[in-house]
C-alpha cells in the first residue's frame, strides 16, 4: 500500500495544475469541482484509516523512500505512523468540509471576491491542502521543511484576497513572520545535517541523539523550535495569528487553526524531540514557562476581546499552550495529552470558527455586544451548536477538549527525571488557573451572544439593512425587544442553520463527542508512537 501515500499529495496537486487550464466555461462547476477532490483525498485518507495496522502503530507504514536529489544524498521519503495519521485523516476532513460548506453556502464577508475569482479559490485550497498532508508524511528533513513552507503561500492569497478590510496588513504581518521563523528552522535542520550527515527523520529518530554534542542539541532545539513556535503560535511570537484569523474568510481561519498550527505542534513530536533529546531536555523548563504564560495570557486576552472572531483566534494562543506544556514534560502522559488536545482543537476550533462564520454571515458583524444577546431564543440550533463548541473548548468532561489539557497537566505533575518537579509542579498550578480562566471567556461570551433576552441590534445591523433596501427599524434606543431579521441579498431573513452547514458541521460534532466519551481509541494510537519517539519502547 506504499501508493496511497502519493496519491494523497497526487489528487489535490494533480487537481490543482489541471485547474489551471479549465475553460471559462466550467467556472459555475469549479467549487463542485473542489467537492469532488477533496472528497477523493477523504476517501484515500479513510482508506488509510481502515488499512493501518494499529498494533505497529510505532513505526511507519506505508513508506515510500525513493532517490530525490542524488547528488546531495536527499530522499523521497514519506510514511505515516500513530503520530502523523490522525493528523493527516483531520487535513483532509476539514478541506472536505471546507468544499462542503462553499459549495452550497454563500459565505457573504468577501462574497463578490469568491464570485470574481472562483478558479483561484479552489486552486489555492487545493494547493494549500497538498502541502498541509505532506507536512505529515514527510520522514526527510528537508522534505518536511518544503511543504512546511508551501502552505505559507496559498495561506497568504487566501488571506489577502478573500479576506477583510484589513487584509493587507493581515496578510503581511503572517508571512513575513512565518518566513522569518522559517529561515532560523532550516539553520537548524542544516546543522543537524551538518552534524549527522542525514536528513532521514527516522534514522535520526532512531539515534536519539547519537554524533552531536549536548552543546549542539541545545542550539538546534532552540533554532528548530523558534520556527516551529511561530507557527504554533507560541507566546510572544504569536502576534500575527489574531489579525490573521480575523481578516481571514471563514474556510481560511478554518483550515488555519484545524491544521497549520497543529504543524508546528507535530514538528515538536516528529523531530525537535526525539531527534534532539539532550536539547529538549535542556530546553524544556523554558518551553514549560512560555507556554504556561501563554495559557494566562491566551485567556486574558479572550477576555477582553469584543470580536467573536479575534476571540476564538486568542483562545487558539491558550490551546496551544496546553500542547506545548506536554511536550515541555517529556513523559508519555504528557506527549500524549499534547498529542490528543492537538486533535481535540483542530475538531473544535474547526467548529468554532464555522459557526463564527455564520454569525457574521446573519448579523454583518461579529462584535459580541452588537449581536443583541438572545441568540437561542432567535435562532436556537445556531446557538445551541455555538454552545456546545464552547463547552467542548473550555474542557467540558465528557467532550474532547477535556482529556488532552488534563493529561498536559498530569504531565506537569510528574515530569521526566531529568527535569526540576517543583518547577513543574508550579506550572500546573498556573496551567489549572488558565483553564478556570478558559471556562470563564467561553461563559462570558455565551452569557453576551446566546443568553439573555434579544435585544434591538446594534447600528452596524440597522446600516446593513438600509444597503438592501429596508429602512432601519423606528424603535427607540430604550426599548428592547427581538431583534429585527438581517435581510440576505434578496430580502429574505436568514433562517436558522442551514443545510449545507449541517452537512459540514455535524462530522466535527460527532468525532468531538466520540473522542471526549472514549479518548482510548485515539491515545491507543499515539501511545506506542509516543514511547518510542521518547526512547522508552525498545
Amino acid at each position: 500500500m506504499g501508493w496511497l501515500p502519493v496519491a494523497l499529495l497526487a489528487v489535490p496537486l494533480v487537481g490543482a495544475l489541471l485547474l489551471l487550464l479549465a475553460p471559462h466555461a466550467l467556472r459555475p462547476r469549479l467549487r463542485a469541482y473542489g467537492l469532488v477532490l477533496s472528497g477523493v483525498t477523504l476517501a484515500l485518507a479513510v482508506l488509510m484509516v481502515a488499512v493501518f495496522d494499529y498494533a505497529g502503530a510505532a513505526r511507519p507504514q506505508f513508506e515510500v523512500d525513493q532517490p530525490w536529489i542524488a547528488g546531495l544524498g536527499l530522499r523521497f521519503h514519506l510514511g505515516v505512523d500513530g503520530i502523523s495519521l490522525p493528523l493527516v485523516a483531520l487535513t483532509a476532513l476539514l478541506t472536505f468540509l471546507c468544499f462542503v460548506y462553499l459549495c452550497w453556502g454563500r459565505e457573504r464577508a468577501g462574497e463578490q471576491l469568491m464570485r470574481a475569482r472562483p478558479r483561484a479559490l479552489v486552486f489555492t485550497l487545493l494547493v494549500l491542502e497538498v502541502g498541509m498532508i505532506g507536512t505529515f508524511l514527510a520522514l526527510d528533513l528537508l522534505l518536511f521543511f518544503v511543504f512546511f513552507e508551501v502552505v505559507l503561500i496559498p495561506m497568504y492569497f487566501l488571506i489577502a484576497i478573500w479576506g477583510g478590510e484589513g487584509r493587507g496588513a493581515a496578510s503581511a504581518k503572517f508571512i513575513l513572520y512565518t518566513l522569518l521563523g522559517s529561515v532560523v528552522m532550516l539553520l537548524g535542520l542544516l546543522l543537524v545535517w551538518a552534524q549527522t550527515g542525514t536528513l532521514d527523520i527516522e534514522a535520526l529518530a532512531a539515534a536519539h541523539g547519537a554524533g552531536m554534542a549536548r552543546s549542539v542539541q541545545i542550539l538546534a532545539f532552540v533554532a528548530i523550535g523558534v520556527g516551529l513556535a511561530v507557527k504554533t503560535p507560541m507566546w510572544p511570537l504569536h502576534t500575527w495569528l489574531p489579525d490573521a484569523h480575523t481578516e481571514a474568510p471563514t474556510v481560511g481561519s478554518v483550515l488555519l487553526a484545524g491544521v497549520l498550527l497543529k504543524m508546528g505542534t507535530y514538528g515538536f513530536a516528529r523531530i525537535a524531540i526525539p531527534i534532539l533529546p539532550d536539547g529538549a531536555a535542556a530546553v524544556a523548563p523554558w518551553l514549560g514557562a512560555l507556554a504556561v504564560v501563554g495559557i494566562v495570557y491566551g485567556a486574558l486576552a479572550c477576555l477582553a476581546q469584543r470580536d467573536l472572531k479575534r476571540m476564538i483566534a486568542y483562545s487558539s494562543v491558550g490551546h496551544m499552550g496546553f500542547v506545548l506544556l506536554g511536550f515541555a514534560t517529556l513523559t508519555p502522559v504528557g506527549v500524549n495529552g499534547a498529542l490528543f488536545a492537538n486533535v481535540a482543537h483542530g475538531l473544535i476550533t474547526g467548529l468554532l470558527f464555522f459557526l463564527a462564520g455564520a454569525v457574521k454571515d446573519r448579523y454583518h458583524t461579529a462584535d459580541m455586544p452588537s449581536l443583541g444577546g438572545g441568540m437561542l431564543a432567535t435562532l436556537p440550533r445556531l446557538g445551541s451548536l455555538l454552545t456546545f463548541a464552547s463547552i467542548a473548548s473550555l474542557g467540558l468532561p465528557g467532550l474532547a477538549g477535556f482529556w488532552g489539557e488534563m493529561l498536559a497537566l498530569f504531565g506537569a505533575f510528574q515530569p521526566a527525571n531529568v527535569l526540576p518537579r517543583p518547577l513543574f509542579l508550579t506550572y500546573m498550578v498556573i496551567g489549572g488557573l488558565g483553564a478556570v480562566l478558559t471556562a470563564a471567556y467561553f461563559l462570558v461570551m455565551l452569557s453576551r451572544v446566546t443568553h439573555g433576552r434579544p435585544q434591538r441590534p446594534a447600528r452596524p445591523a440597522a446600516r446593513v439593512l438600509q444597503e438592501v433596501g429596508g429602512p432601519p427599524p423606528a424603535v427607540p434606543d430604550d426599548v428592547a425587544g427581538p431583534p429585527p431579521a438581517v435581510l440576505d441579498d434578496v430580502g429574505r431573513p436568514p433562517g436558522d442553520v442551514r443545510t449545507h452547514e449541517l452537512l459540514a458541521w455535524t462530522p466535527l460534532v460527532v468525532l468531538i463527542l466520540l473522542f471526549g466519551l472514549w479518548p482510548g481509541l485515539l491515545l491507543s494510537l499515539t501511545t506506542p508512537a509516543v514511547l518510542t519517539l521518547l526512547g522508552v519502547a525498545s
